[in-house]
């Protein structure tokens, strides 16, 4: 691979910089030039001009100016999906390559994408740098990626995009491309993973096909283009260049971000997002697919790098830049935890859901809970209140069907091979005793997660949850009345195998933790 700047390249150098010192002279204000492997950017005080370069890498050919105005206008029409407050058109570079300038009469001699600047310190990877991204934050972002992956368009099914013969093909691109790059050793391992992987996963492309999973996505989800705007994290600087790169399983686009999460060292967040995504969308049949994709992801990672380095030997890498080659091995070689199956038990009001999504980012866990569950069932988002529909969604046959819904998850969670919690009461020693049975099909360990606190804290907790709304459970007190005289207690033997969790007081969530890995079947 060629990686020495090609004339068109040192000449489009010259038209940027050219630019830069006309809107210096146009705002008296200065301009600061960002260089990366495909583009070159323009930052003023209020606005940023994004340039494409003249460059044609295999994955993307900007060397025609059609071909730079198209993907500009391209650029714009995708990413207005999910930042339409930062997208504000494409201009037309007129004038000469000595004397440019943006609009105005002429023929145009460049073309760039004209958006909204705002602060570099407002970046998901600057913020994470200076320790500032709330949890909260993450999982809002999950929830609004799954909305968005919900409406996307739909790969066609006679459409070569998310083939299964061919979507394990990208990942071993990249592997081609970082060994021709030179200097990079990737580890034989790693690459027997990848092609073991890719020839494995064929039926389960298969069916991601089928059932609608390949979607026109965003495409690139790694931390520098998330930003902090109004309070909630944007997505912006999706995949214009090649639709292959775009119309993806929906996985993919989460992968890039779990991926990157855990590279910068913040695994605890990669589950929170993952968690709040599957949450909102219930796309647990995913998960055999994920670990494939944050492999992949993580390949494309390490040759930007590679890329990037070479197309601008001056910047150095940011400080603290992971290496995601090394990643990349350690995800193929290992597992965040073996598989193994733990249920809440609690009434209402117990804290259960709480000490749950706590575990989730302790112990890299998949959460499943059953009230969300239910209510997906009956075409319900989690928040929503089932109103004049309660005694259908509530109803024995419906909590039948929620738990059977529920062990599916899970089952697919463990298969895939991760750390599983199924998030509901279990009162009745039958609905235990029932994923007690699964795990033991399974052949995985099995353990009782009991939370318990006093009547009053219960009473009061449940009570503020059902004025506020913020929570997929629609317990009433007189529920958790009924609760407290129908409940089957967990009987000897099943204690043999509980963790016991007092809520109204601190939990140790790590010392929960290290009980829970800890534990054998």
């Amino acid at each position: 691979m060629n990686l020495q700047p090609s004339p068109e390249v040192e000449l489009g150098r010259r038209r940027v910089e050219a630019l830069r010192e006309r809107l210096r002279c146009d705002t008296g204000e200065p301009v600061t030039l960002i260089e990366t492997h495909i583009s070159w950017v323009l930052l003023t005080q209020r606005t940023a001009y994004k340039l494409k370069k003249p460059v044609s890498l295999g994955f993307v050919d900007f060397r025609a100016l059609d071909a730079r105005r198209r993907f500009c206008e391209e650029e714009v029409r995708l990413n207005r999906r999910l930042a339409p407050m930062l997208y504000e058109g494409v201009l037309p570079v007129r004038g000469t390559n000595e004397a440019p300038r943006l609009g105005g009469g002429g023929v145009p001699v460049d073309f760039a994408v004209c958006m909204r600047r705002f602060p570099e310190e407002a970046l998901l990877s600057r913020l994470l740098a200076a320790d500032r991204p709330g949890e909260r934050l993450i999982e809002q972002f999950g929830h609004g990626l799954a909305m968005f992956h919900e409406h996307a368009a739909v790969a066609a099914q006679e459409s070569a995009f998310g083939d299964p013969r061919l979507a394990g093909h990208p990942a071993i691109d990249a592997l081609a491309r970082l060994r021709m790059s030179g200097g990079a050793r990737v580890p034989a391992t790693l690459q027997a993973w990848v092609f073991e992987q890719e020839r494995a996963l064929r039926t389960a492309w298969a069916a991601r096909k089928r059932d609608g999973r390949v979607r026109e996505c965003h495409g690139d989800l790694h931390l520098s283009n998330l930003v902090l705007l109004d309070g909630s994290l944007t997505a912006f600087d999706c995949i214009e260049f090649d639709p292959a790169l775009r119309w993806i399983d929906v996985m993919s686009d989460v992968a890039f971000l779990t991926m990157d999460l855990k590279a910068h060292g913040r695994p605890d967040l990669a589950w929170r997002f993952l968690d709040a995504y599957l949450q909102q969308g219930g796309d647990y049949a995913g998960l055999p697919v994920l670990r494939f994709y944050e492999v992949y992801r993580a390949l494309v990672r390490a040759l930007v790098s590679r890329l990037r380095a070479a197309a601008a030997p001056v910047e150095a890498s940011p400080p603290g830049e992971p290496d995601h080659l090394t990643l990349a091995s350690r995800l193929a070689q290992d597992t965040d935890g073996a598989p193994r199956l733990l249920i809440t038990h609690g009434l209402s009001g117990s804290g259960k859901s709480t000490v749950a999504a706590s575990l989730v980012a302790a112990t890299g866990s998949i959460r499943i809970r059953s009230d969300v569950e239910r209510k997906r069932l009956f075409g319900l988002s989690a928040l929503e209140r089932s109103g004049d529909r309660n005694a259908e969604v509530y109803s024995e046959d419906a909590t039948q069907r929620t738990f059977a819904r529920v062990a599916q998850c899970a089952r697919l969670a463990l298969y895939a091979g991760y750390p599983v919690i199924v998030d509901a009461a279990f009162l009745r020693r039958e609905e235990r005793m029932a994923f007690h049975a699964l795990a033991a099909e399974l052949r995985v360990s099995f353990a009782i997660l009991s939370c318990r606190a006093t009547e009053a804290q219960l009473r009061r907790r449940v009570a503020a949850r059902a004025l506020h709304g913020n929570d997929a459970s629609e317990a009433t007190v007189a529920v958790l009345e009924r609760q407290l005289a129908t409940h089957e207690p967990l009987a000897q033997d099943e204690r043999a195998f509980t963790l016991e969790v007092a809520t109204d007081q601190p939990v140790d969530v790590s010392l929960l933790a290290t009980r829970w890995l800890g534990r054998q079947r």
